[in-house]
């Protein structure tokens, strides 16, 4: 088999689309989520029931027990940025702020997985890719519109929580792609969930005592499902597996599709008319996911 194979292989880059519409569902969702539940118990029941289905499917696979007894310890760490602060800072962050915020300084996160991944020499800090990740920065701002955000003291601590998501989101991408390929996207994902829940799930129990159980209604407890098993179980499994497959920052500049798809859902759905605005931003980010993604020639030979 001739090396180009592997790397013209689409098989990453279609589950990282898939990755940027299933998350991209979340921020609505959960919102009207958090008008019931309280943003901790929200990340326990998430985190919880994610680690849980991943179990059942893994015992089912007799893919449960990791080969390396070390990768324990580095999954159990990794688990600390995946989902336990990450969870927890957006999550709590998301209920803080506006949307308008959150989808605004989501831009950080390719720009701290580049450097954080730059600096730890398990990626080369190539022009291509700064000038690629600026470029679809600028166009997810252009498309957003920085005047629509309100950076006001009482958006402050969720905008601060939303940048330390993101910071903490950049990390695990950046250190996790060894271990990850090493077990496997799968069960490295509900090991990483595993040992999140042990300390998202007692949280959210905590929590969920200060609020009237019986009272919440069964579309809320629907969308807590969708939140957990769509929104979550599957865009982590998607991003994982990418990860094994792509370098760090390919994984994360994808982020920048994600008010793109957004846009092109209520286009579709909601008879949302495609402006000039809209063009010239998915052209920008478009642009600055190819520079990205894109190759050094030397690399296939």
């Amino acid at each position: 088999m001739r090396p180009e194979t592997r790397e013209s292989d689409l098989t990453p880059h279609l589950a990282l689309l898939g990755v940027q519409v299933l998350f991209g569902s979340l921020p609505v969702i959960g919102k009207v989520v958090l008008n019931v539940l309280p943003a901790v118990s929200l990340v326990g029941f998430r985190v919880g029931i994610t680690a849980l289905v991943l179990a059942v499917v893994q015992i089912a696979r007799r893919r449960f027990w990791l080969q390396y007894r070390e990768d324990y310890i580095k999954l159990a760490a990794i688990s600390l940025f995946a989902v336990t602060f990450n969870q927890l800072l957006f999550i709590g962050g998301l209920s803080l702020t506006k949307a308008s915020n959150t989808s605004l300084l989501a831009v950080t996160i390719p720009i701290f997985t580049l450097a954080i991944s730059a600096i730890l020499g398990t990626e080369k800090l190539r022009l291509i890719k700064v000038i690629g990740i600026v470029l679809a920065a600028v166009g997810v701002i252009y498309l957003i519109d920085p005047r629509n955000a309100s950076f006001s003291s009482e958006t402050t601590l969720g905008d601060v929580m939303i940048i330390a998501n993101s910071l903490s989101y950049g990390v695990f991408v950046a250190v996790s792609k060894e271990t990850i390929t090493r077990n496997g996207a799968f069960r490295s994902m509900m090991w990483i969930f595993i040992f999140a829940s042990t300390i998202c799930v007692p949280l959210g129990i905590i929590s969920l005592s200060n609020i009237d159980v019986t009272a919440v209604s069964t579309n809320i407890w629907l969308l807590v499902a969708y939140i957990s098993v769509v929104a979550t179980a599957g865009p982590y499994l998607l991003n994982a597996y990418a990860l094994s497959k792509v370098n760090p920052s390919v994984v994360a500049v994808y982020i920048y599709l994600q008010p793109i798809i957004g846009f092109i859902l209520a286009v579709i759905f909601l008879n949302e008319i495609v402006d000039l605005k809209f063009a010239v931003a998915a052209v920008l980010v478009f642009a600055g996911v190819w520079l990205t993604t894109k190759r050094k020639r030397s690399s296939l030979h």
